[in-house]
């Protein structure tokens, strides 16, 4: 693994125009090559100053003697930074041509432009933050709400990396008896009845799963769900969409077939960030242009989390509300009987085919119902009963799928272990199989990693961050 010894620059604030705009920097000679550029309003600068001290003056191209901007600097000394180097932070006017100009001198006294990611990378590397704390630092910038964020920050600050630490010291105690015995056999090392170390790798096997598990409620906050509305036309799908954002997104009319391709929009339902779709109506379609919508629609079901399957209150159930039970029958599905205010006595929901999901009577029109159903999608995606709920009260969700492969890779190799004691083979085949669980649980938190793994974790970073 290579600790660069290099200094780093980069514009740390999202492009476009804004009140403030910061140019940071970061590496042992941070200091010098912003002083070279810096005259302050007093004369005492930089570390002389006072680490982290705010510091006003305007940065001055030398080689013309032009004043740039006007602008804050905070010198922070190493190793109470972000990146446990020397850094420091150029705060400007945050218009495009101030920024520009200020990263290109700082350039030109002999910086390299940081690679996406990189400032968080170094912290990593610095032993600041471990490697799952460092994958948090993205899930908070791209937090869609917050709860998102709660989420994201609860891991930032280590709550899964101590659990990861308390199931790696688990598996350690286990590989030293087993190898202690192995590797000293004639000195008539004390080592536990295999009934003893059974018991204690499937404890670890127990929380490992639990860890697991909390994955399916884990990626939600992070990657949001996916709920796509369906129904047969004119049930009041574009309504019902309209109703959750409360802004006239989609069309609506009294016209069916209205909705011809896939309209998306972002929700937030409870703090859970959700990617609405609204379909066209599934039907026999009257040209290539419905059958397009009504294919796309089927599709928008296969890859939903949950589906609303909505009908029409005011009308009769038919064989159209028939098909369309049908085509969501395997799928995480709320019924949703809509037009409610307009119900018609001849619409049955004691129909058989509404046993099989959660039902809620809607009105999208006057918005009745509304709160009802938002509880239904929460708990339909996410079950207070399972272990991932309790999971989420800790703070100890599982919200990357690195770390969801990592953690099944390691709950292999445990059973695996368990195995080859119930079946009484070598115990050597018991190490081996303790120290793969071990490396894959490492490989979480960075104990165990490669610089191709690191490549590809911060390449999804911002440059600047």
């Amino acid at each position: 693994m290579n600790f660069p010894d290099d200094t780093i620059a980069a514009v740390s604030t999202p492009q476009g125009e804004g009140g403030i705009g910061i140019v940071r920097l970061s590496g042992k000679d941070s200091f010098r090559m912003v002083l070279h550029i810096f005259n302050a309003s007093r004369s005492r600068t930089g570390p002389d100053a006072g680490s982290r001290k705010i510091i006003h003056g305007f940065i001055t191209d030398p080689s013309t003697s032009e004043k740039v901007d006007e602008v804050l600097v905070t010198f922070m000394q190493a190793p109470r930074t972000y990146t446990r180097e020397d850094v420091v932070e150029i705060n400007c006017h945050g218009g495009m041509m101030p920024l520009r100009r200020i990263l290109f001198l700082v350039l030109a006294q002999g910086a390299r432009l940081a690679e996406p990611g990189e400032f968080t990378r170094r912290a990593f590397l610095n032993g600041r933050i471990d490697l799952s704390q460092a994958e948090a630092v993205i899930d908070i910038i791209r937090a869609k709400t917050e709860q998102s964020e709660k989420v994201a920050l609860q891991q930032l600050e280590g709550r899964l990396s101590a659990e990861i630490t308390g199931l790696r010291n688990s598996v350690t105690e286990l590989c030293v008896l087993v190898e202690a015995y192995i590797d000293f056999p004639e000195d008539e090392v004390e080592v536990p009845e295999r009934d003893d170390m059974t018991a204690s790798i499937k404890a670890v096997e127990d929380r490992i799963h639990v860890l697991s598990k909390s994955f399916d409620e884990g990626r939600l906050y992070r990657d949001g769900a996916a709920m796509a509305i369906v129904g047969k036309p004119n049930v009041g799908k574009s309504s019902l969409m309209n109703a959750l954002l409360k802004k006239e997104r989609a069309i609506v009319t009294e016209l069916p077939g209205t909705t011809r391709d896939i309209i998306e929009e972002g929700l937030n339902i409870r703090g859970l960030p959700v990617r609405i779709m609204d379909t066209a109506g599934i039907r026999e379609a009257h040209d290539l242009a419905e059958a397009e919508g009504v294919k796309r629609s089927l599709g928008a079901i296969e890859g939903a989390d949950i589906v609303l399957a909505v009908f029409d209150a005011g009308r009769t159930f038919d064989h159209a509300d028939r098909h369309v039970i049908e085509k969501v029958r395997n799928k995480r599905t709320i019924l949703v009987i809509n037009k409610c205010d307009i119900i018609n006595p001849e619409f049955d929901c004691s129909e058989s085919e509404f046993d099989s999901h959660p039902c809620v009577k809607i009105s999208a029109k006057t918005g009745d119902g509304l709160d009802d159903l938002k509880e239904k999608i929460v708990a339909g995606l996410i079950s207070d009963s399972a272990p991932a709920g309790q999971e989420a009260a800790a703070g100890l969700l599982v919200t990357n799928i690195r770390h969801k492969g990592l953690l099944d890779s390691a709950l292999a190799s445990m059973l695996q272990a368990r195995e080859t004691l119930v079946k009484n083979e070598p115990l050597e085949v018991t190490a081996l199989l303790l120290r793969e669980s071990l490396n894959s649980l490492g490989e979480i938190v960075g104990a165990v990693t490669t610089d191709d793994i690191l490549d590809r974790i911060f390449a999804g970073f911002c440059i600047g961050k």
